[in-house]
């Protein structure tokens, strides 16, 4: 390894999330990791994994432990992102729960005082989003609304609210670093 990476992983929303791989696929040294739901999502939305893959490594939700938290403890990685979250992956996070290979990667991010950068799908009472057919309206209810407010009093957890807040956070602990 010659310097850090950033992990970037995607669920199950579908949350402007053609903008988010938009922007992740114009980042260096960015490994991308995928929920089970989040490859259900790519598939709905038209995304082919492969494509990706030809740009960035991609690691898939199929084992019990997520070996590749380890990479956490060795300094592997600077910074994780998740964009889009999902309110069931919000929930999880801010319960603690670390079941699945992207609440694991949170989890151990956070332990390790690794920075990370979450998009939440559920951010205001009425929002636009996009769906497979186009850009709808839904209506977060408050409990999904609660869990990204806790998440933003975390450790070592910026939440942002728009696509060009994720690069404006990315591109701004990209350059901290440099």
């Amino acid at each position: 390894m010659d310097k850090p990476r950033l992990a970037w992983a995607i669920t199950g929303s579908g949350h402007y999330i053609e903008e988010c791989l938009d922007f992740l696929l114009t980042l260096d040294a960015v490994d991308l990791y995928i929920s089970q739901a989040g490859e259900e999502v790519l598939k709905m939305y038209g995304i082919n994994l492969n494509d990706i893959r030809e740009k960035v490594p991609v690691y898939r939700d199929k084992t019990a432990s997520s070996p590749p938290v380890g990479l956490f403890y060795k300094g592997y990685y600077h910074t994780f992102v998740m964009a889009p979250a999902t309110s069931n992956t919000v929930a999880k996070c801010v319960l603690g729960i670390a079941d699945n290979l992207v609440t694991n990667l949170y989890s151990q991010a956070g332990k390790c005082r690794v920075p990370s950068i979450v998009y939440p799908c559920d951010i205001a009472p009425e929002m636009e989003t996009t769906a497979p057919g186009g850009k709808v309206m839904v209506y977060p209810r408050k409990i999904d609304l609660q869990g990204t407010d806790k998440l933003r009093g975390f450790e070592y957890t910026t939440v942002v609210e728009s696509v060009d807040e994720l690069i404006a956070a990315v591109n701004g602990r990209l350059k901290c670093l440099a």
